[in-house]
């Protein structure tokens, strides 16, 4: 074992505020990417948790997020069956209207717009999320039902059973979703039935992205590029893992999002320099006569600053760790409120190479104590 890493562990209590500075560096920035980025997977989450292996969007299309939804030629998607390995091929129509519920007690209606996502209620849709329930889908059988995520009830006035009035005409809560919120506008899901009773589906030729279920999930970059030769600018096709990671960037390209984030990134380089560089030159200062033990056992200088930027090292270690375990705090806070979150591995790397820099820079402020090592200092 190292001397660093002995010192570290022996005096502990004199870097906890240094490992604890760079932790909430490392969460103030990490959390936030967190909630944008959950806040994408919670209004994909129909799409993300499907069975389509390849999703087809206009060709001018770049992500789902902030674009309206997009619509295609009704004509694409028996074209899509050319493909031999394309199995099964859905339009994800979605739609909006007014929703106001119906309360008791004399209580306040609620009166908002709402989000409505469409699925298939056939066993095994492809447009069906793998984690609904055969209870969820018998449900969604029902004429003008509806499910509603748990996060969303309070927010429209609603429980399990409860009726209201979706664009003037009853709708019923038949079913209490998990891990489906949308913090912009609150969103309901409905058979594609329903829809159509509605009248909401997409009309006059359009419908909305194709989702496409191929023979060999293995295959779908391949299949996805065959596709893009074959459309001819009419469409574009995308693997869904290839569009999550789009609709990911489409929301930290977004300026305020992205000033956010900036201002947390700079808020956390200078709370992590700042305390860190101080609580090291303070726990160097308060060991300077066993620096000064080695000085005069002939320990050279550069060895000396070697030790101290490899003890700024470990504590950078020590940082990552804590930083991982109050951001899973955060994490599964965030879950039992039904609020995802997701972790982008490009940044969860960057804010563990930020934490070693941080405390790296502060191992070289901390230098200048060691001049203060003199052997002489021994005898007084």
């Amino acid at each position: 074992m190292s001397l660093a890493l002995a010192t570290l562990l022996y005096e502990w209590r004199r870097y906890t505020a240094a490992v604890v500075a760079l932790a909430f560096s490392g969460l103030l920035i990490l959390a936030q990417v967190g909630m944008f980025t959950g806040i994408v997977k919670g209004a994909t989450a129909t799409i993300d948790r499907s069975r389509a292996d390849i999703m087809i969007l206009p060709a001018k299309m770049e992500s789902l997020i902030n674009s309206g939804g997009g619509s295609l030629p009704a004509r694409l998607q028996p074209q899509i069956y050319l493909n031999p390995e394309v199995v099964e091929v859905a339009a994800f129509d979605g739609d909006g209207g007014r929703w106001v519920n119906r309360p008791k007690d004399g209580k306040k209606a609620v009166t908002t717009y709402v989000n409505v996502n469409m699925v298939d209620t056939r066993p095994g849709a492809v447009n069906l999320p793998v984690d609904f329930t055969e209870e969820i889908r018998t449900a969604l059988l029902e004429p003008y039902s509806v499910a509603i995520d748990e996060s969303q009830l309070k927010r429209l006035g609603v429980k399990l059973g409860d009726e209201a009035s979706l664009n003037g005409k009853t709708v019923r809560v038949r079913a209490i979703l998990t891990g489906y919120p949308d913090i912009n506008n609150a969103s309901v899901t409905m058979s594609r039935d329903s829809m159509r009773m509605l009248g909401m589906l997409t009309k006059n030729g359009k419908t909305g992205p194709l989702m496409v279920r191929i023979n060999d999930p293995a295959r779908a970059q391949a299949v996805r590029d065959q596709l893009n030769r074959d459309a001819k600018g009419a469409y574009r096709a995308w693997t869904r893992q290839e569009l999550a990671q789009a609709n990911e960037g489409a929301i930290m390209s977004e300026q305020i999002i992205g000033i956010f984030i900036s201002f947390s990134v700079f808020l956390g380089f200078l709370i992590g320099v700042g305390i860190t560089s101080q609580t090291l030159r303070g726990a160097i200062l308060s060991s300077i006569k066993e620096f000064a033990s080695l000085r005069a056992l002939g320990v050279g200088m550069g060895s000396l600053r070697m030790i101290v930027m490899e003890l700024s090292v470990w504590v950078g270690i020590a940082g990552l760790a804590a930083t991982a375990l109050f951001t899973l705090a955060v994490y599964l806070f965030a879950a039992n409120n039904g609020m995802p979150m997701g972790f982008p591995a490009p940044w969860v790397i960057g804010v563990s190479i930020l934490l070693i820099v941080i405390s790296c820079l502060s191992g070289v402020f901390a230098l200048g104590i060691l001049k203060k090592s003199q052997p002489a200092d021994l005898l007084r």
